[in-house]
C-alpha cells in the first residue's frame, strides 16, 4: 500500500530551526505536487506550502521567508526546513500529496499520520 510517513518533529527553542521530511512508499508510479499543512492546537488545518513535481514552489503569506519547501523526486521524498521559529508555529505538522499506484491509473489524495513541532523555551 503506498502511505506517506513524516519525520523529523520536536521541540525546539524559539528561533531555532527544524527540518521535517515526508517520504512516499509503496508501489508508486509517480507523485504530483506534495504540499505540508499543520494544525495548531485548537484551530483548523493550514496550508503551509506546496512544490509541484517540477520544483515550483507556493507559501502561505505568513511562512514566506522562514520556512522552505523541496523535494527529492528519485527518494520520493518532500522536505520542510523551518527558520525563525516562533511558539506560533507549534502545531502539528502533515505531509499531503498525490500519489499514483503502479497499479491503478488515477492519483490518490494521501496524508500522512503527522509529526508534532513544538516551539518552546
Amino acid at each position: 500500500q503506498v502511505r506517506l510517513v513524516e519525520s523529523g518533529g520536536g521541540l525546539v527553542q524559539p528561533g531555532g530551526s527544524l527540518r521535517l521530511s515526508c517520504t512516499a512508499s509503496g508501489p508508486i508510479f509517480s507523485i504530483s505536487t506534495m504540499a505540508w499543512y499543520r494544525q495548531a492546537p485548537g484551530k483548523e488545518r493550514e496550508l503551509v506550502g506546496n512544490i509541484t513535481r517540477g520544483g515550483s514552489t507556493k507559501y502561505a503569506d505568513s511562512m514566506k521567508g522562514r520556512f522552505t519547501i523541496s523535494r527529492d523526486n528519485g527518494k520520493n521524498t518532500v522536505y520542510l526546513q523551518m527558520n525563525s521559529l516562533k511558539p506560533d508555529d507549534t502545531g502539528v505538522y502533515f505531509c499531503n500529496a498525490g500519489v499514483m499506484p503502479v497499479d491503478r491509473p488515477t492519483y490518490l489524495n494521501l496524508w500522512g499520520q503527522g509529526t508534532p513541532v513544538t516551539v518552546s523555551s
